[in-house]
């Protein structure tokens, strides 16, 4: 046991060898002057350029050896994805959205929100019951006259009839070869046209009249029979037309020298810069090759100055204490008073956009702080997504609880009212329910783990 468990530490610290080494000497990555967040693409290769210098700009994306698409701005969340199939297609099941942070950083969750939704569906409220067939019919008689064929009988899916989009296993109809004993005649036929023999010239020549091409072709798809005889083919087995279409005698075109480069297209981080040549040295004529390669080629320009980045709002701060407009007392009272909160505008650099909106916000308040209020039972809550989002205990839960009557005051939303009061709930009792979640899918970290295992165990 001791060796096995020093033989499992030099693997773990060779792999983290290798990681450390890897991160260490890619230093270039494959720059894009576009990041889509809603689909954690990136749009426009600019070309290899190293990691500092492409995210100079915050709205490029890059990747790197993995082939991955990351982003050079703040750590944001994507929009979620739309709910996912039904995890069965009849009965009860669960559907799934799922969202990516990209960026830099680590995404806010203030909410707890994850990067999973689970939820129940139904896609279908039965299960397709199968049908069974009745007995076959009766063969039908030979499809020829001549010759061999075939002959058929069918049955029905009818004992009993399927349900719920059922269907029966097997084949409606069955086929099996028939022979009526007498040959019937092979007519001929003609094969195809084979291809058209070349012209003795590759240039028109004005004044001469064109020579002619042929094609031939054979009476042998299929060939006559002898006995009994069968018809031979009509029609010539040789086609005749003019050559047509001769072009002059050409002139290929040839390149002309390249251009200067244009400027850089962008004032800060990486951009591009092309240049133009044409094909006029000769220019192609009577048909002759255009120039190969391409006319326009674009290369890299990195402008060594930072992009400018926009300043972003902060949440808010914490309300203020709720105070009264004038001298009179407000706590535990139905007047209202008046409160305060602020944010900041933050990491604004480089000359950016300022933030849009105010920094502090007024509002009105009742202040309930140590109010001795009579408890009321809330109404049951929505039913929860579904927790774990894989694995065999996944449920769904919801709450009724005890909280402060303030059906006393000229507004009931929670929002508006500070300070904790102290609740009555005597003879009140909080409730909860839950509900197991069906046919939730195999947490992965588990089949990977056991798969690891197995892995290692035939190692050693």
């Amino acid at each position: 046991i001791p060796v096995f468990i020093n033989q499992l530490r030099f693997l773990q610290y060779f792999i983290l060898s290798l990681i450390w080494f890897v991160s260490e000497v890619s230093q270039m990555v494959e720059c894009f002057s576009s990041f889509t967040l809603s689909s954690g693409k990136c749009g426009n290769l600019l070309g290899p350029v190293e990691k500092n210098s492409c995210c100079l700009n915050p709205s490029y994306g890059y990747k790197e050896a993995d082939g991955d698409c990351r982003s050079c701005g703040r750590a944001a969340w994507s929009e979620w994805t739309p709910w996912g199939e039904c995890s069965v297609s009849c009965t009860e099941g669960v559907s799934q959205r799922r969202r990516s942070c990209h960026g830099i950083g680590n995404c806010l969750d203030p909410d707890n929100l994850g990067k999973v939704q689970t939820k129940p569906c139904v896609k279908k409220a039965c299960c397709p019951v199968e049908g069974g067939w009745s007995e076959w019919g009766n063969w039908q008689l030979c499809s020829v006259t001549c010759g061999d064929g075939v002959r058929k009988r069918r049955r029905t899916c009818s004992e009993p009839f399927p349900q719920c989009g059922g269907s029966c296993s097997g084949a409606e109809e069955e086929i099996t070869p028939c022979s009526t004993e007498i040959i019937c005649p092979t007519h001929g036929g003609w094969s195809s046209w084979g291809s058209w023999g070349p012209c003795p010239v590759t240039c028109f020549y004005e004044g001469h009249s064109p020579q002619k091409e042929l094609r031939k072709r054979t009476c042998t798809n299929p060939p006559p029979s002898t006995v009994p005889r069968g018809n031979l083919c009509e029609g010539s087995d040789t086609e005749s037309r003019p050559c047509s279409g001769l072009p002059f005698c050409p002139v290929d075109g040839n390149w002309g020298a390249w251009a200067g480069h244009t400027p850089c297209s962008v004032t800060c981080g990486v951009g591009q810069q092309t240049q133009r040549r044409i094909c006029d040295s000769p220019k192609p004529a009577h048909g002759g090759k255009q120039c190969r390669g391409e006319e326009q080629q674009t290369g890299i320009c990195v402008i060594p100055d930072n992009c400018p980045l926009n300043g972003i709002w902060t949440e808010w701060g914490e309300w203020s204490a709720c105070k009264p407009p004038s001298t009179r007392n407000i706590r535990c009272r139905y007047r209202e008073g008046k409160r305060r909160r602020e944010r900041d505008c933050v990491d604004r650099k480089y000359n950016g956009d300022s933030c849009d909106g105010e920094i502090v916000q007024h509002g009105s308040c009742y202040d309930i702080e140590d109010c001795e209020l009579n408890g009321v039972l809330s109404e049951w809550s929505l039913w929860s997504y579904c927790k774990p989002d894989c694995g065999p205990n996944s449920v769904q839960i919801r709450e009724m609880k005890c909280v402060a009557d303030l059906s006393s005051y000229n507004s009931q939303d929670p929002a508006i009212f500070a300070g904790d009061p102290r609740v009555k709930c005597d003879g009140l009792k909080e409730q909860t329910e839950s509900r197991p979640c069906k046919n939730v899918p195999v947490c992965m970290d588990k089949v990977v783990m056991l798969c690891s295992e197995l892995m290692f165990i035939h190692f050693y």
